[in-house]
């Protein structure tokens, strides 16, 4: 099944944008009469039949509008230092919107080594994982957000920083309440700063580590992601 994306869908009829329309078209071969699906990244499936195979503008009528059922880890709020490599923060942004995620927001640390984002391009990223997995709900993208400033806005759930550190014993799968919705900080290459750690705590963050393997930032996100998905099934 492909999935195709219409976040401005409404009505009982949508003309796909020309880029889906070519890919439906030119690429699928598929034609007037066939059966597509299209999500509006906002919760819901839509069961249309195309009308008009024009391939720049192709039109549909719509057929069902149905609620989806992946609500698993929208709960969740991810708050990750983009890496150096930006293909490795790509690479986390298409397995946690598998998984289920809510949301994601860049911070920048006093260890970041890249501190700018193509936020445009993150989105892209999202989108097409969305599609793939085929879930009905994008995960909401936030600019990039200095780790001092985030840290002090208000959440209303559990909020953690992972971090390595001998003092820190709290497994994520442990200190995490069931149910509940969750905020996680994880920082660079170069790990959180003390300074940044003592500020985290301050504001209500728990300390709590991944295991007992160091892992690389992207890795450390999505098994964090992870953590909380299973724990809510």
């Amino acid at each position: 099944m492909n999935l195709f994306y219409a976040p401005d869908i409404s009505g009982p009829h949508h003309t796909l944008s020309p880029e889906e329309s070519k890919h439906l078209l030119r690429v699928l071969r598929m034609n007037t009469g066939d059966a597509v699906m299209l999500t509006d990244g906002k919760g819901f499936f839509y069961d249309c039949r195309i009308e008009d195979n024009n391939p720049r503008a192709c039109r549909l009528s719509v057929l069902d509008k149905k609620q989806g059922n992946d609500t698993q880890g929208q709960t969740v709020h991810m708050a990750v230092a983009p890496t150096k490599n930006i293909a490795r923060y790509e690479w986390f942004l298409e397995k946690v919107t598998e998984l289920g995620v809510g949301r994601v927001t860049p911070i920048i640390c006093e260890h970041s080594e890249r501190r700018q984002v193509k936020t445009e391009r993150l989105e892209r990223i999202l989108v097409a994982a969305m599609k793939q997995s085929l879930k009905s709900t994008l995960p909401q993208l936030d600019p990039p957000e200095s780790f001092k400033i985030f840290v002090k806005r208000p959440f209303n759930g559990e909020k953690f920083i992972a971090y390595i550190s001998p003092d820190v014993t709290d497994e994520l799968s442990k200190a995490y309440t069931k149910g509940s919705p969750a905020l996680i900080l994880i920082g660079p290459e170069g790990d959180f700063s003390p300074t940044e750690v003592e500020l985290a705590v301050q504001n209500g963050f728990k300390p709590v580590r991944l295991g007992p393997s160091r892992l690389r930032t992207e890795t450390a996100a999505v098994v964090a992601c992870h953590t909380v998905n299973l724990l809510n099934l």
